[in-house]
């Protein structure tokens, strides 16, 4: 089980951190994004009985799906009203599915308890990515499974922080778009795992309403851009807005109404060590 010490600066990132991700509605949010989520799944070929532990697993999405597939499921998230989301959700359908607070540069588990340990989206965005990769790994059985998928600084949703980098001051941690980086990847998990198959994926943004109403939906449910907007002035946020709708106009292949964008991300299955 890891136990980590925090310095004053890193205590005080995770906070923002953690006020960024329980902003909005990330329950509502990720309902647009759970085709995709089970596709991601899918390929993961997991067996009924396996030991699985979702990271940073927002309200419950990845989770309630193996859940319902006779897995046993844990969900760890930094963001409480998520997690009591998650829990409701998985109770609201009789799953045993558990889920609990947790950081994932710290999991509250012991070593190799789990067949398989997942990330969707969510791992990428803690600050210090050397510990992540070295938890997923020191939880997960030898010969067992860790995945995740995580957004590229190319694809879409790069484009989109880039945008709202403009108008915000950085972080204060590495980017977590590094996470889509085939080389970062290799030397985050190094001798760590024995596998590593690594394929670009297409995440499908697919809205029954047009670019602008989507990036009202972004704003008004997405922890990230609701925090963002939240942090400027008139001038700013009508501003950021407008940039917004315009790479969401650009991107778009639906008709009139309605938006549908393509997102790349970068999926990681390895092997444990």
């Amino acid at each position: 089980m890891s136990t980590l010490a925090l310095t004053p600066d890193i205590e005080s990132l995770k906070s923002r951190l953690r006020t960024t991700w329980m902003a909005g509605d990330y329950d509502r949010f990720s309902r647009y994004m759970e085709k995709d989520a089970r596709s991601f799944y899918e390929r993961l070929d997991v067996p009924p009985g396996a030991h699985l532990l979702d990271v940073a697993c927002g309200s419950g999405q990845l989770a309630l799906i193996a859940a319902r597939e006779g897995v046993h499921v844990i969900g760890v998230d930094i963001a409480e009203n998520l997690i009591e989301r998650a829990q409701a959700r998985s109770m609201a359908e009789n799953l045993p599915a558990r889920f609990r607070v947790a950081d994932a540069e710290a999991l509250p588990f012991a070593d190799a308890g789990f067949d398989v340990v997942v990330s969707l989206i969510g791992a990428m965005f803690a600050p210090r990515p050397d510990l992540v990769a070295r938890e997923l790994a020191r939880v997960c059985v030898p010969g067992g499974t860790i995945a995740m998928a995580n957004w590229t600084a190319g694809g879409f949703v790069g484009k989109m922080f880039s945008t709202i980098g403009k108008f915000i001051a950085p972080s204060g941690m590495p980017s977590p778009l590094l996470w889509g980086d085939e080389a970062v990847i290799r030397e985050r998990f190094g001798a760590q795992v024995c596998e590593l198959k690594l394929a670009r994926r297409d995440y499908t943004f697919d809205y029954p309403f047009p670019p602008a109403d989507v990036v009202n939906f972004f704003r008004l449910y997405y922890g990230p851009v609701n925090r963002a907007f939240g942090s400027l002035d008139h001038a700013g946020r009508t501003s950021l807005h407008q940039e917004l709708e315009a790479l969401w106009t650009a991107h778009n292949r639906a008709r009139e109404g309605f938006t549908l964008v393509t997102a790349e991300c970068l999926e990681v299955i390895a092997t444990r060590a």
